[in-house]
């Protein structure tokens, strides 16, 4: 079960969610993030890249509840960053969710497929994607790191590792816990559908990026950075 990756699809992939159940899977995914150390992946790979320039665009995209941009938001105040957030995500009640859930005129939510970003911005330097790739399939991965090649942007991913450990605690932490049939069974679904190192060194290659980082980080994530 763990040595190949899961192509089975989540709920959470499907085309219609109930709202009321959708918003209550991103407030559970927002404690999970915020328990296990998930963000602080994504503001520690923003540590690595060249803020010369100024301001900085970052897009999170498949931005979900917009937790993620917010926090990053929060980091940039704190640290003195100048960065213009956006999110985008292809479900319009995720950029509700965002937009109402402790709303902040700083940060621009778009529903559109990320491809389509610069419809919306101009130019991009870094392209954020955390707890996204899992849901795509391999060649999608590929050709997500080639559109940040191709359009000169940073790309970093902070995303799940395929791990044994991971899998059946998570399993067993959202059984007991949480109220979501969507994290229910999707937690440990996301398990199967992430990645080993190798992997993620495969599709970077295949790719064709010639500067990037793949780092093992806690709990049970990779943090991948590709430059160029």
């Amino acid at each position: 079960m763990f040595k190949n990756r899961s192509i089975q699809k989540e709920l959470l992939d499907a085309e219609l969610i109930p709202d009321a159940d959708l918003f209550q899977n991103l407030k559970e995914l927002h404690v999970i993030n915020s328990l296990l150390g998930g963000y602080q992946i994504s503001l520690n790979a923003l540590k690595k890249v060249d803020f010369k320039i100024k301001p900085i665009i970052l897009v999170d995209i498949g931005s979900g509840g917009g937790d993620t941009l917010k926090t990053i938001f929060n980091w940039s105040i704190k640290n003195n960053k100048e960065i213009k957030l956006f999110g985008i995500d292809l479900k319009s009640a995720c950029v509700d969710y965002s937009n109402q859930n402790e709303p902040n005129e700083s940060l621009n939510f778009i529903c559109d497929d990320y491809r389509n970003i610069h419809l919306h911005v101009k130019e991009v330097d870094i392209i954020h994607a955390s707890l996204f790739c899992h849901h795509l399939t391999t060649i999608e991965i590929v050709e997500l790191i080639q559109f940040a090649i191709k359009h000169k942007a940073v790309l970093i991913i902070n995303d799940l590792e395929r791990n044994r450990f991971a899998y059946y605690s998570i399993k067993f932490l959202t059984k007991l816990f949480s109220k979501s049939y969507l994290v229910k069974n999707d937690a440990p679904l996301s398990v199967l559908r992430g990645f080993e190192k190798t992997e993620w060194l495969e599709m970077i290659e295949k790719a064709g990026a010639v500067k990037y980082t793949v780092k093992n980080k806690w709990a049970f994530r990779h943090e991948v950075i590709i430059y160029e």
